[in-house]
């Protein structure tokens, strides 16, 4: 590879151009320099736009959780306005429910604090619990109104099979407690 330089009323004169590795082996330290200039100003280009990038999520992010908040906030709101009109009678049952299924975590917890030594009983207990819970989730489900399937069948009579059937359910855990 040749250069042409010129000069005014001559010939124009080639010189030849060293190829980079030759100069490179002359100065190796100034390219080396040179190559890591480069890399950082590339890194820090880089960098920049993970950084923008990021900024750009996070605003995204807030809104979609702005959106997201007041999407929760409306579903709450109909929540308890769909609560208000449900009827006193299935308003006690739902809180025996929750009643019976915050015993249940209260025994597994403290089984879990203090050992389950007669394990049996521990097994009792919960089931006892649970039993009941959904026992009385049969019984909302046959004493609601809105409900097509139990139309035909009067309130007083679900109570009774509620009370037969937890009869029946604690006779079996009594037993199986030993």
């Amino acid at each position: 590879m040749t250069t042409k330089a010129t000069r005014p009323n001559k010939k124009p004169i080639y010189f030849p151009v060293p190829p980079v590795s030759f100069v490179s082996s002359l100065f190796p330290s100034a390219i080396n320099k040179i190559k890591r200039q480069n890399e950082i100003e590339s890194d820090l280009i880089s960098v920049q736009l993970l950084h923008q990038n990021k900024i750009r999520e996070q605003i995204r992010c807030a809104i979609e959780m702005a959106k997201s908040t007041n999407d929760a906030q409306l579903l709450i709101q109909s929540l308890r306005k769909a609560y208000a009109a449900t009827p006193t009678n299935l308003k006690i049952i739902d809180l025996y429910v929750v009643y019976a299924v915050a015993t249940a975590l209260i025994q597994v917890g403290y089984m879990a604090i203090v050992g389950s030594f007669p394990f049996n009983s521990f097994l009792s207990g919960v089931l006892s619990c649970v039993g009941t819970a959904v026992l009385a989730v049969c019984l909302r489900i046959q004493v609601n109104k809105d409900n097509k399937e139990f139309k035909d069948l009067p309130p007083e009579r679900a109570f009774a099979d509620f009370i037969l059937c937890n009869l029946v359910l604690h006779l079996v855990i009594m037993n199986f407690l030993g």
